[in-house]
């Protein structure tokens, strides 16, 4: 069974698609606005997100991008903007089809079925390598890399917190790319204050001491000053 994220500010229209998303034989997990959206996204990845642009919290544009750092989840926008230009900025940012309301649910299902037939990357392709260790993100698991030249203090298996692993988790599926701390504080603690960027310095501190050879001059774990974060391979 499909798993569809609808994320829309409306009560009334999140009761709409999910009944009949629903009668359609589809899963549905609906929010009400960008941060739970990012934080179930992160939690239980869905199939596919149907996504208005009007949230109170973030622009849908930024939700998409957010989500371009590290998925590649087809998203539909379903929104009152009409204009050509919303159409435009809305695919540019990653978008994978527009619908603009009001819409014939029919159409809206014959869309989510296309979308749903086009071959997308999988999100966890293997082990992604971390200085000497090999993180797993689908079976959450650190351990040391077999080829990793010998080095006595480093452990064979190193354990994560469940927040350390959503932290790790955001960057490891945006490599090379900057993962703003907005994003980063959305994804992982949901409606938490994204003012409380202190939140990541602590976890992020942590996960270097814990995976990086020289903690104080990471090499893969990088902070953009006033920015966000990288993991660099």
């Amino acid at each position: 069974m499909k798993h569809v994220l609808v994320v829309d500010n409306e009560p009334r229209m999140l009761d709409v698609l999910s009944t009949a998303l629903r009668a359609r034989d589809y899963a549905v997990s609906t929010a009400p606005n960008a941060g739970t959206a990012l934080h179930l996204a992160a939690r239980r990845p869905p199939d596919v997100v149907l996504l208005d642009l009007a949230l109170p919290d973030l622009d849908g544009l930024d939700v998409i991008r957010s989500l371009r750092a590290w998925s590649s989840v087809p998203v539909i926008v379903v929104s009152g903007r009409t204009g050509i230009d919303d159409r435009i900025e809305a695919l540019d940012a990653g978008a994978d089809d527009y619908v603009t309301k009001p819409f014939a649910v029919d159409e809206l299902a014959a869309r989510l079925r296309a979308v749903l037939r086009r071959p997308h990357p999988l999100e966890s392709p293997g082990p992604v390598a971390l200085g000497p260790y090999a993180v797993d993100l689908a079976e959450h698991t650190v351990t040391r890399r077999h080829d990793a030249p010998p080095a006595p203090v480093t452990a064979d298996r190193v354990h994560l917190t469940p927040t350390e692993w959503r932290v790790l988790r955001a960057l490891l599926r945006a490599p090379g790319r900057l993962v703003t701390g907005q994003s980063l504080l959305i994804e992982v603690w949901g409606d938490a204050p994204r003012k409380n960027s202190h939140y990541l310095r602590v976890y992020m501190a942590t996960l270097r001491r814990k995976l990086e050879a020289d903690p104080a001059h990471p090499r893969h774990l990088i902070t953009e000053p006033g920015l966000g974060y990288r993991f660099r391979r």
